[in-house]
């Protein structure tokens, strides 16, 4: 798959030690709902180290909140990484309430989005490093694109365009 090329990171960098042979990914991902709750979808993009893109993740939620939708692609990113034994994991998402939830700023409130964190947070205990961290929705384009594609699919829109 085609390497994207590198803009400033929002994580620091790891010493030189550990940069690549360190193993770390980074997930771009982003959910949302046209409608509150409506048809919902979600997107990620996975690189390693050196930007080269691991998978693209997309799928639709059916009827969901958009916060259901945020989560459901941070638990897609974590699934990628378990599955394929990556277990340095860097996720980049918009989605602040999610972020914050996960760093433990906010509270979870919700008794629907109680569950998906505590499935993130077991997760993330699975892994061997993890870091997250919000990003205005410019710099998440290409997870933003794959959640649209997502919800286009679902709502029978786009099928057949190339």
């Amino acid at each position: 798959m085609p390497s994207r090329s590198a803009s400033p990171s929002l994580f620091p960098d790891p010493p030189a030690a550990a940069s690549a042979a360190a193993g770390w990914i980074t997930a771009h991902c982003d959910g949302g709902a046209r409608g509150n709750p409506g048809p919902a979808g979600f997107g990620a993009l996975v690189e390693d180290a050196e930007g080269h893109v691991l998978a693209e993740l997309s799928e639709f939620l059916g009827i969901q909140t958009n916060n259901v939708a945020e989560y459901s692609g941070l638990l897609a990113v974590l699934d990628f990484a378990l599955a394929h034994g990556h277990c340095r994991l860097r996720v980049v998402s918009d989605s602040e309430l999610m972020v914050k939830q996960i760093q433990g700023a906010y509270k979870v409130k919700s008794p629907g989005l109680r569950p998906l964190y505590e499935q993130a947070r077991g997760k993330i205990a699975q892994l061997e490093a993890f870091a997250i961290a919000h990003a205005l929705r410019h710099k998440n384009k290409d997870a933003d694109r794959l959640a649209n594609q997502a919800m286009d699919r679902g709502m029978g829109r786009g099928i057949y365009q190339s």
